[in-house]
């Protein structure tokens, strides 16, 4: 459903600079007029896929910004594309503990007596977004429509499991969680504010990792805000 959705909204980006009309006498055409260069944003992360047993809890969020090179493709520059470099990081908090015993690292659910206070996964990343863009600006008008679509890649340069139990901390580097993150992007708003969907297409943690037998296959889907300035 998500990538059906996903690909409809490439097709009509593609679709609405190719058959609008514009009107030359209103439209101020600048040769070095981009817009939308650097970009911050805070997400709501969620977990697809996950097993019945894990469960979410606390806040689990993602924050973003970045630096995204504008890549006008028509003469009115309203649409191109946008090719970027950024910094993120990630938590996701639920009831799955991460143990790591004699070198392994084992899954289990919390149970009651463990007084656990939070567990999570914490990452933080280098990313690289890569996008489709259409807007309704131009160079005197800067309040306008947008509607970015793309790709991105992310490398997680740290991985780490943390659960905070009563009286004690266990906290460690994770190697099952996936080095490399992929996903699908959508950015689209007016003016300041900007809905942002993520959707990741592999799973957050290597294949070896599992829950009773069970692969763990959780993928990320970030719900949140995007902020473009310049």
């Amino acid at each position: 459903m998500i990538r059906t959705i996903f690909v409809t909204v490439l097709f009509c980006l593609v679709a609405i600079p190719l058959f609008a009309q514009e009107d030359a006498e209103a439209v101020l055409i600048d040769d070095k007029y981009l817009e939308d260069q650097f970009y911050a944003g805070l997400s709501y992360n969620l977990l697809s896929e996950r097993p019945g047993a894990v469960t979410l809890r606390n806040l689990s969020y993602s924050l973003q910004l970045g630096f995204i090179k504008d890549i006008p493709l028509n003469a009115r520059r309203n649409f191109g594309l946008g090719l970027g470099f950024g910094y993120g990081t990630s938590s996701y908090y639920s009831n799955l503990i991460a143990e790591r015993t004699a070198g392994n690292i084992a899954y289990r659910t919390s149970v009651a007596s463990d007084s656990l206070n939070r567990s999570k996964f914490e990452t933080h990343s280098i990313e690289f977004p890569f996008e489709l863009r259409w807007r309704t600006s131009n160079t005197t008008d800067y309040k306008f429509w947008r509607v970015y679509a793309g790709v991105k890649a992310e490398y997680l340069f740290s991985r780490r499991s943390k659960a905070v139990f009563d009286g004690r901390t266990d906290s460690f580097d994770n190697d099952d969680v996936s080095p490399w993150q992929y996903g699908l992007t959508l950015n689209f708003g007016y003016n300041t504010w900007n809905l942002h969907f993520y959707y990741s297409l592999n799973p957050l943690l290597e294949n070896n990792a599992s829950l009773n037998g069970e692969q763990l296959r959780i993928r990320p889907i970030r719900v949140g805000v995007v902020f473009y300035i310049l």
